[in-house]
């Protein structure tokens, strides 16, 4: 299922764009009481990139397991698969330019059909599957483009506040060609109307914002009799061109 990334692709090596905080949640909301503790007490500072900031790391597919991209069956056993609906989670990894964001690492995790996470501190009741780690990674190709192999996880409750659940999603970490591409983000199911409940989504001010972290249901990329299919495009910081003489600010 891996895409191949071309290997005569130079890297790019400008500046990434400023961030757009509007777009953001802030970072004191006490409505997710957890992120209260988490806040800074004291004004943001605007620090210029360093080089290690803006260049690599870079993932190859050799250091991908055969099945690192299927968590349908890489935790299960011989002949067996993890139980819940079946599903195909695609899309493109692009810049804030539209352009595609090849040799990025994709990492996800995930409760399973029933909602519960497979870690030591888990503390929702509902049964583990003994075929279903939770966890995955694939490396985007050279347009961009990713898919994995899941199952649809479960909704959960969780102690924010007397009755708070969280609607299904998927975990994505994701780390693109500098520390200044790094994201930790989450993908929602399309048609749950569960996000709009969700203390951790009503600290995202702009709908626009909420829109993009919900999956389309894809029924034409679907495998009949087996699985449907969600596309997922995740947008990372831009770039700045390489300077020129003639225009020295780059674009």
């Amino acid at each position: 299922m891996s895409n191949i990334v071309a290997p005569n692709r130079p890297p790019e090596a400008g500046a990434f764009f400023q961030r757009d905080r509007d777009w953001h949640p802030p970072a004191f909301t006490p409505g997710y009481k957890t992120s209260v503790l988490r806040s800074p007490r004291r004004a943001l500072l605007s620090l210029n990139s360093t080089i290690s900031e803006i260049t690599g790391p870079v993932f190859g597919h050799d250091m991908l397991g055969e099945l690192d991209d299927d968590m349908i069956v890489n935790f299960a056993k011989p002949g067996e698969s993890a139980i819940g609906p079946r599903i195909m989670v695609y899309g493109r990894v692009l810049d804030e330019r539209g352009i595609g964001v090849p040799g990025v690492l994709i990492e996800v995790w995930q409760a399973n059909a029933g909602g519960r996470y497979r870690h030591k501190k888990e503390s929702y009741l509902a049964p583990l599957d003994p075929n279903f780690g939770g966890c995955g990674r694939t490396i985007s190709g050279d347009d961009g483009s990713y898919c994995f192999r899941t199952i649809q996880p479960g909704p959960y409750p969780w102690p924010n506040g007397p009755n708070d659940w969280r609607p299904a999603h998927i975990h994505f970490s994701v780390f693109g060609h500098g520390f200044g591409q790094r994201l930790i983000t989450q993908m929602y199911f399309e048609g749950d109307p569960m996000i709009w409940k969700c203390p951790i989504v009503k600290t995202i001010n702009d709908p626009q914002a909420i829109e993009q972290l919900t999956a389309a249901l894809d029924m034409q990329a679907t495998l009949p009799m087996d699985m449907r299919a969600y596309k997922f495009d995740i947008v990372l910081r831009g770039r700045r061109s390489t300077m020129f003489e003639n225009r020295r600010e780059g674009n």
